[in-house]
């Protein structure tokens, strides 16, 4: 590992281990004294300490810190529908981690926009991504997974830009984004 991505690394972990939380809040939009609508904010919150061994955690554990469609994702090896993740057009400079341990992934800058409906990056940071075969479906494929929690990602496919030729297809709900400053 180079000295950037230690730094980078270092970074992440430190970000990653505060917990990011707002409430849920309703905000009626009025006029005069009537409510015409409501508009729902939603909560994001997410804590991971870089001390606990997420590696070891048991199927309940997973479920009591991950929703059920990032369970579904991270732990099953479920897809999210095209189009529908957060990150699809993310152009911010920062870094993806595991939703599962908050392990860095990858960085904005080997991000791309692909047109597949899913955040595509044409390289990964160093050894935190592994490929698994994966032969389901009557297809062969790579998984990619995180190296620290073994948690599912998306797929890579070898029709990615230059320099890798290569196309890290990743689940949103599998990743959290921590903007740099």
């Amino acid at each position: 590992m180079n000295l950037h991505h230690t730094i980078l690394a270092l970074f992440v972990l430190a970000s990653c281990s505060q917990t990011v939380n707002t409430s849920i809040s309703m905000n009626p939009k009025t006029e005069g004294n009537e409510v015409e609508s409501l508009e729902v904010v939603e909560a994001e919150s997410f804590q991971r300490d870089s001390a606990v061994d997420y590696s070891t955690f048991t199927n309940e554990q997973w479920k009591e810190i991950l929703t059920s469609m990032e369970y579904h994702i991270l732990r099953e090896k479920g897809t999210e529908r095209a189009f529908t993740g957060d990150y699809v057009d993310n152009k911010k400079s920062g870094v993806y981690v595991c939703k599962g341990c908050a392990t860095p992934l990858f960085e904005s800058t080997t991000k791309f926009k692909s047109g597949t409906g899913w955040p595509s990056f044409y390289d990964k940071i160093d050894d935190h991504v592994q490929m698994v075969p994966d032969n389901s479906y009557g297809m062969q494929r790579s998984e990619v997974i995180c190296a620290v929690c073994k948690g599912h990602q998306g797929h890579v496919f070898v029709d990615g830009p230059e320099p890798t030729g290569l196309r890290y297809c990743i689940n949103s709900k599998s990743l959290y984004f921590v903007e740099k400053n």
